[in-house]
């Protein structure tokens, strides 16, 4: 098969268009950098598009109608969407499925110390991360304190120009000859990646036995922030690259930025849904939580969350005498919106060319994931596969499939198996992206305006 390069069947509309996509989508990743900014940013749109709470629906006993927009937000880390159809639910939805966290690392409840005049956050890396990269770049610290007389504190320092930032020491190369020989996870132990966050000395007259950076550190968290120490047991704090989003490549075709797996699906769901106009199935962006780290927790997609709202949304429609939520998802079809892996000719012997997906390449189908004989994989039936190409060509939507690397060099795995098991069709449908769990992740503007186009004519055309 002869790969497209998307580029090449661009006019001037189709170039303004990605031009305007890609500033909307990176003005997504600055203000979403954790899975609650993400939230609350999709849940604001979603607002300003006549979205109204579930909850709320709940109270007033509304009767919803097709057209009408609901959502659900969960934990304030994850959310959905729901577009009411025409057709009944129980025929089921058409579904959109992304997560909106992102590997980085996180701050311990017991974090701060002192050594050798220097104070430092001890932290536990979240996800899939190779130590080395994210030491000796500039970071930024963003999240919440949860108090104990009920209030919430959000920490967001060191985005702005004018803000300080943090670091992860790394040591110089002239002391490391023998560091340099041995394997990645022996050289950088992660008990050691701490956050250096001071070193000024606080005036030691009148306390001569206390650590004197880390109590200037206790003061300026209680004068700016008005959190003690005790206050970091209840707080959720995590540590991601400073800086925006940026256009990559003296052509600015790509796109670098911080949290692309999978915030670039997410940014796709939810143009979909937003711009999507009458549905006969009921159309659904689904964001959720954890999938870094195996999608767990009350959050992610393990639980029950998603199920409830459901089961919820069908004792609110006119079908609810006949509507049952194991049903509808059963007769549901959905995208699951994960990246995948793009060709790095640099690492190609990691790769099998022929089932790659390629930057530019188009929005990337990948039938299965997994590893080691697609263990842990979904494997999407063949007839859908088809279903979607249709869909996509119909639309022309420029579209590839790959694998995740070559046969027995590693794998990975989405939300797909999960949802898999209501007996659902389900495929995984994404972008490829080069230095996957990078603190900067490269993306394809082309491939973002194709999957926001393939992602729209799925919610509207499937059935």
């Amino acid at each position: 098969m002869k790969r497209k390069n998307t580029w090449n069947f661009y006019g001037k509309k189709e170039l303004e268009e990605i031009e305007s996509l890609s500033e909307e989508y990176r003005d997504f990743l600055n203000a979403g950098k954790t899975e609650r900014e993400c939230i609350k940013r999709i849940l604001f749109q979603a607002e300003k598009q006549g979205y109204k709470n579930l909850e709320e629906i709940q109270k007033q006993g509304i009767v919803l109608r097709p057209g009408d927009k609901i959502y659900v937000s969960h934990m304030e880390k994850a959310a959905a969407l729901f577009h009411i159809g025409a057709k009944p639910l129980e025929e089921g939805m058409n579904i959109l499925g992304a997560h909106v966290d992102s590997p980085r690392i996180d701050v311990k409840q017991v974090p701060l110390f002192e050594d050798s005049g220097l104070a430092y956050l001890d932290t536990h890396y979240y996800g899939g991360i190779k130590h080395y990269q994210w030491l000796g770049i500039p970071l930024a610290l963003h999240g919440i304190v949860a108090k104990t007389d009920g209030t919430t504190v959000n920490i967001c320092i060191g985005e702005s120009d004018e803000e300080e930032v943090f670091v992860l020491t790394d040591l110089l190369p002239h002391l490391g000859k023998d560091i340099e020989e041995k394997k990645q996870k022996e050289f950088i132990d992660a008990e050691k990646m701490d956050l250096l966050i001071g070193n000024r000395a606080i005036n030691q007259k009148e306390i001569e036995k206390r650590s004197s950076v880390k109590t200037a550190i206790l003061e300026i968290l209680e004068q700016k922030f008005q959190i003690k120490e005790e206050d970091f047991l209840s707080a959720e704090l995590e540590i991601v690259p400073a800086g925006k989003a940026r256009e990559c490549g003296l052509d600015k075709s790509m796109i670098l930025g911080y949290g692309q797996d999978d915030r670039s699906c997410s940014f796709a769901a939810l143009q979909a849904i937003l711009n999507c106009m009458e549905v006969q199935r009921t159309a659904c962006a689904l964001f959720v939580d954890k999938e870094e780290i195996g999608s767990v927790g009350a959050t992610g997609m393990h639980s029950r969350f998603f199920e409830n709202a459901v089961q919820v949304l069908t004792e609110f429609t006119k079908s609810s005498h006949i509507a049952d939520k194991n049903r509808i998802l059963q007769n549901s079809y959905m995208l699951s919106c994960d990246v995948s892996a793009a060709y790095d000719p640099m690492y190609a012997e990691y790769f099998e060319r022929q089932n790659s997906a390629y930057l530019s390449g188009g929005v990337v189908l990948n039938k299965y994931t997994g590893s080691g004989g697609k263990a842990g994989a979904n494997d999407a039936n063949a007839e859908y596969v088809a279903k979607i190409r249709g869909c996509f060509e119909k639309n022309q939507v420029i579209y590839q499939t790959a694998e995740l690397g070559a046969v027995d060099r590693g794998g990975g795995g989405t939300i797909a198996y999960i949802m898999a098991s209501y007996g659902m069709d389900i495929i995984d449908c994404g972008i490829g992206v080069l230095n996957m769990h990078a603190p900067w992740e490269v993306s394809s503007k082309a491939d973002l305006y194709e999957m926001n186009k393939g992602y729209l004519a799925f919610l509207e055309e499937m059935k």
